[in-house]
């Protein structure tokens, strides 16, 4: 960075330092990953200068001839890669897509959104009352079972009492295979949109490893950012069962990105999904999905064998979520621990939590970045064991009863952790770890 260390060396500086964590870290946050230099090359072009609103040769702008080129390879290329007949690549990021889906489809203030509770791993943009929209529409909200897997027919009988506009299928922390054909059926008893929200799985879908909603969802939708390793971004996709229920979809999609929402696109950064559409082409994506949940599956079991109690079981893709109460040490704890050791993870609620969202039971977990390093099965053994060693040093750190004493105990905590030798210790082999395993 020639350029910018002379004219903003601060910032030059800063972005050094990002590179030496992530270098030095292990990232195991699930909804994380390392993009390609290409597609950082793209993310940085000139193409950040330009003004395109509206879509290809449709703009409210001149100067759009090379740009329309750009957006129209990226709707080809995720066409051909998710077998759809329509793709907008505008959207600025996933919640804002999301939103765009909910305008395209319902009525503010009179239709229903159905989706997962935020407790049980649905995401804020499936209608939670936190969120835009479930202020802006009504909003039904399943759980899951006892057993932490989706309850189908529980689902069913909801969607048969609220008749929802949409049902939201697709989620931020649950580590099992979805059932998109089941799915599809109850949606079509009660001739409600089905939504594919596969952000944290699109890359499985792509490599085989996830069954693909495509068949049987109306809408799908997708972050760029996540398994993709594309850069930050969405694309929503209609189906040919989507337009068949509404040949209309696709239009009413458009316009709800612009003028509905947004103004013009990032072309820039649609470029740079284009370049993450173009690798996930190849055969060596394939093998990477592949992996990642191979990775996955190995972290699991070893951390069985270590005695954490996971959500479900197991996983059958790239994330794993840990119920850390029989352990008992706090997710909020655990994370800041298994940071200062070298280690990133995120706090994060379990099914029927006791604990409220700041401070939950759980911590989730993923292996997308790491498997993108290089990373294989033998990795995961002893990054299972690094995390092992961090939870049972601060089995004895128990966060207070009292709710009014907790945030100053996460003050003191945070400045006895970051001395603790022995975390240092594990920070310390993380590094030397790491160093064999370059970020892209």
């Amino acid at each position: 960075m020639p350029k910018l260390a002379t004219s903003d060396p601060q910032i030059a500086s800063l972005i050094k330092q990002e590179e030496k964590r992530q270098q030095e870290n292990i990232d195991l946050i699930p909804s994380e990953n390392h993009t390609s230099k290409a597609v950082r090359e793209a993310l940085g072009s000139v193409l950040t200068d330009k003004y395109s609103e509206g879509y290809p040769k449709k703009r409210y702008y001149q100067g759009n001839r090379v740009v329309d080129k750009v957006e129209i390879l990226a709707q080809e290329r995720a066409k051909k890669l998710f077998d759809v007949p329509y793709v907008n690549v505008q959207p600025y990021s996933g919640s804002p897509a999301n939103l765009a889906i909910y305008l395209a489809t319902c009525t503010p203030q009179k239709d229903k959104i159905m989706g997962l509770k935020l407790a049980f791993g649905g995401h804020l943009t499936h209608g939670q009352p936190q969120s835009s929209t479930g202020q802006f529409f009504k909003s039904v909200l399943y759980e899951l079972g006892k057993d932490g897997l989706l309850d189908y027919e529980a689902c069913e009988k909801l969607a048969l009492k609220e008749k929802p506009k949409v049902i939201v299928c697709g989620y931020t922390a649950y580590p099992r295979i979805i059932d998109f054909k089941r799915f599809g059926k109850i949606a079509d008893k009660v001739g409600a949109y089905l939504l594919a929200d596969i952000s944290h799985i699109t890359g499985l879908v792509i490599a085989g490893v996830h069954p693909s909603p495509v068949p049987y969802a109306h809408i799908v939708m997708t972050t760029t950012h996540k398994t993709l390793r594309g850069p930050r971004g969405a694309m929503i996709m209609v189906t040919e069962k989507g337009l068949k229920k509404d040949p209309n979809l696709p239009k009413k999609i458009d316009s709800a990105i612009i003028p509905g929402l947004q103004g013009g696109p990032h072309d820039h950064q649609t470029a740079a999904i284009a370049v993450a559409l173009r690798e996930a082409q190849s055969k060596l994506f394939k093998t990477y999905g592949e992996q990642i949940v191979k990775n996955a599956k190995a972290l699991a079991s070893a951390l069985i064998e270590f005695g954490f109690d996971l959500t479900s079981g197991g996983t059958d893709n790239h994330l794993i979520l840990i119920d850390l109460q029989n352990k008992k040490v706090n997710g909020a704890i655990a994370a800041i621990a298994l940071e200062t050791a070298g280690i990133v993870v995120n706090k994060n609620g379990v099914p029927f939590d006791p604990m409220p969202p700041f401070y939950p039971s759980g911590i989730r977990i993923g292996t997308p970045a790491a498997t993108t390093r290089g990373m294989r099965e033998k990795e995961m053994t002893k990054i299972a064991a690094w995390i092992n060693q961090v939870i049972e040093e601060v089995k004895g750190e128990k966060l207070p009863e009292d709710k009014e004493k907790r945030s100053d105990f996460m003050k003191l905590f945070k400045t006895r952790v970051v001395k603790n030798k022995n975390l240092l210790a594990i920070a310390k082999e993380v590094r030397a770890f790491c160093s064999k395993f370059p970020i892209p």
